[in-house]
């Protein structure tokens, strides 16, 4: 299955139908694809394994859980990823150009015969949550078709790059230096990409989530986020007793009661 993006990027995903009138659209991590990321193989390991993130993250899981609960599940390949098509030179842009494929899903979701109907929720993890944070800023009238939202561990670059450099042995005083190079390689400098504060873009109902003391960030980060969203119906889970920011990833599949009930009020 392929689709556009917003901006004519053809991306390529999974349809996984059902029974039913409800579909969660899922939109994955930085680096993943929709099926998840072998960090226990290299050369993931070698980039992950010194923050803690060693194991195998595998998506497919959750879209049976998804689907056993009666939704259909739309997951796909963000630009520049999986088999999804190449853009913007290649850059990864911490959502600021991803959001693109966020409207992209959502159009193609409200254009298909099977799906135009349905009740949609979104189910964004870390890049596919900024990505849906910039999404909401370029098209405010893409809230009219979403229900719901799923946010797993949105993250601010400077936070996620400044731990990275302090657990690589280059110390976070060198974030400026990161930041300029960054903007020398891309043209976007982090001032410019999504941060958790793009959470005051969202106006649907939010579950939001992640890992207390996850090594790659911290809390006030994720509490940014669920302060600035621009909506009653919110909440915050947090992921205790690991430090390890994969568990965030995986808890879906361990503790799915939660979010279910939570899709379930929504998409009644």
């Amino acid at each position: 299955m392929t689709f556009p993006s917003s901006d004519g990027v053809p991306l390529e995903g999974w349809f996984i139908p059902a029974d039913s009138d409800r579909l969660v659209i899922a939109n994955h991590p930085m680096g993943f694809n929709r099926s998840g990321l072998p960090t226990h193989l290299e050369p993931w390991l070698s980039i992950w394994g010194p923050t803690g993130n060693d194991v195998e993250v595998n998506f497919v899981p959750d879209y049976r859980i998804l689907h056993e609960a009666g939704y259909n599940v739309l997951a796909y390949d963000l630009r520049n990823m999986g088999l999804s098509g190449a853009a913007n030179g290649g850059a990864v842009t911490s959502g600021l150009f991803e959001g693109r494929d966020v409207l992209g899903s959502l159009r193609y979701a409200a254009h298909r015969s099977d799906t135009k109907n349905m009740a949609v929720a979104l189910f964004s993890r870390c890049l596919g949550a900024a990505s849906t944070f910039a999404a909401l800023r370029q098209d405010p009238k893409a809230s009219e078709g979403i229900e719901c939202l799923v946010a797993c561990q949105p993250v601010s670059d400077r936070v996620i790059m400044g731990r990275m450099l302090e657990i690589l042995g280059a110390g976070e005083d060198r974030i400026d230096d990161l930041d300029r190079r960054v903007k020398i390689s891309t043209s976007i400098g982090f001032q410019e990409r999504p941060d958790t504060a793009w959470a005051k873009y969202v106006r649907i109902p939010t579950y939001l989530y992640g890992v207390h003391d996850d090594l790659l960030t911290t809390p006030d980060d994720l509490e940014q986020a669920f302060e600035m969203l621009d909506v009653e119906d919110k909440k915050l889970a947090w992921v205790q007793g690991t430090s390890m920011r994969w568990d965030g990833y995986l808890e879906f599949q361990r503790r799915p009661e939660p979010i279910l009930e939570w899709l379930s009020r929504h998409l009644a």
